[in-house]
């Protein structure tokens, strides 16, 4: 390979984790905004919870369509819509005074897809047996994010205010969008998408259900991933509620995960993915989930929360880097960005219905029903993945 272009491969996959981290800050900022604005403006947490399923609704529609964009168009010209859709999004939540601006902030999500594209940029530009180990990067650009964007967002919004803190947000996401244009190649896909015709053919999308692997790493993401995401999507509520934390102490509160997060993605995930096949870690990913589950269901403190953290982000890493590699392995590089979208499809889907499951949970059956629940279900996961190994082990065997 010509060394220079090896240099260029480098400086896009390193630039792509800069944009990533850069656009996590940014959310997680906006974290700190959105929750504490929207019970000034009179949100109860059944309403909150359609607010966030808004959100959910308009990246599940947008995901599979701007990942075949990235796929048709190019890395550049992805990355820049989404930069650009990021900046307009938090000009809105800094003009959003009324719980309908609240909802028309959201709109331009359907564009903001940073970190799939991301990581289609380093999917593509990484070799296939690396490939799990470059994703796995990925949660240290999130554990950066997370840390930043909680500590810096919680302090801005006590110091200054909800529309200062968003206008923040806007002009990083600015910034963001002027290292694409400065470093991301046009495209990072070889000329392998020359055939691709239209954004809106369904059936190009849907025919990457049709190879080995991909609908059954499908289902497990979707039924085993719910139940997390239900604690996520509500955690901002169960923080302000249950644990009564101020914007500051939840900005600290979120800081630790992200620390957490990085100890994790880069001391332990890289290490296991090259030690241990895709399939036992997806089955041990699975496992910790449940257990994690029944310890959410009995804290009672920040104290237990933070215990439960731990093997919590290390499930969570793991489940996501390891289908996210699996997924994108079983498919052609030319539709790496499609499988990608379709992954934070995925994501989306769970964002939807998450916060009204969860927020029916909480309001009826309490914060422990949302751990019992995630507890039950993935148990019966890790129950069906172990009997299908032995099946397919007793079959070889004959």
């Amino acid at each position: 390979m010509d060394p220079s272009y090896s240099a260029l491969q480098m400086t896009a996959i390193y630039v792509a984790y800069l944009i990533a981290a850069l656009d996590l800050t940014w959310m997680f900022l906006q974290f700190s905004v959105t929750p504490y604005l929207a019970k000034k403006l009179g949100f109860n947490t059944l309403q909150f919870g359609y607010l966030q399923t808004t959100v959910g609704v308009i990246q599940l529609l947008g995901g599979p369509m701007f990942g075949r964009f990235g796929d048709i168009f190019g890395a550049r010209a992805a990355l820049t819509v989404a930069c650009s859709a990021s900046t307009v999004f938090f000009l809105l939540l800094a003009i959003a005074n009324n719980p309908a601006m609240l909802f028309i902030h959201k709109l331009p999500t359907v564009f903001m897809h940073v970190l799939p594209v991301t990581q289609m940029v380093v999917a593509d530009l990484s070799q296939p047996e690396k490939r799990a180990d470059a994703l796995s990067k990925f949660g240290l650009c999130f554990g950066f994010g997370m840390i930043v964007g909680s500590t810096v967002g919680g302090q801005l919004v006590k110091q200054y205010g909800e529309t200062f803190t968003a206008c923040v947000g806007a002009a990083g996401s600015a910034s963001s969008l002027l290292l694409v244009l400065l470093f991301i190649p046009k495209t990072t896909k070889h000329g392998a998408a020359k055939n691709k015709k239209s954004i809106f053919n369904m059936g190009e999308i849907t025919r990457l259900m049709k190879y080995p692997r991909v609908m059954r790493t499908f289902v497990v993401k979707i039924v085993s991933g719910l139940p997390s995401v239900i604690f996520q999507v509500m955690f901002s509520i169960i923080a302000l509620e249950f644990f009564k934390l101020q914007p500051q102490q939840n900005g600290y509160l979120m800081a630790y995960f992200g620390i957490v997060q990085m100890v994790v993605q880069g001391g332990v995930v890289g290490r296991l993915t090259a030690r241990f096949s895709e399939y036992w870690l997806l089955v041990f990913s699975v496992g910790v989930s449940a257990v994690v589950g029944l310890a959410q269901a009995l804290m009672q403190t920040v104290f237990h929360l933070c215990l439960t953290v731990i093997p919590m982000v290390l499930s969570l890493s793991v489940f996501s880097v390891i289908t996210d590699s699996i997924l994108t392995k079983s498919v052609p590089s030319s539709d790496t960005g499609t499988m990608l979208g379709l992954c934070a499809s995925v994501q989306s889907l769970l964002r939807t219905v998450g916060p009204t499951i969860g927020g029916y949970l909480y309001l009826n059956y309490g914060i422990s029903s949302i751990g019992f629940n995630q507890f039950y279900i993935n148990c019966a996961v890790f129950a069906f993945m172990m009997l299908r190994r032995l099946s397919t082990a007793r079959k070889e065997s004959q």
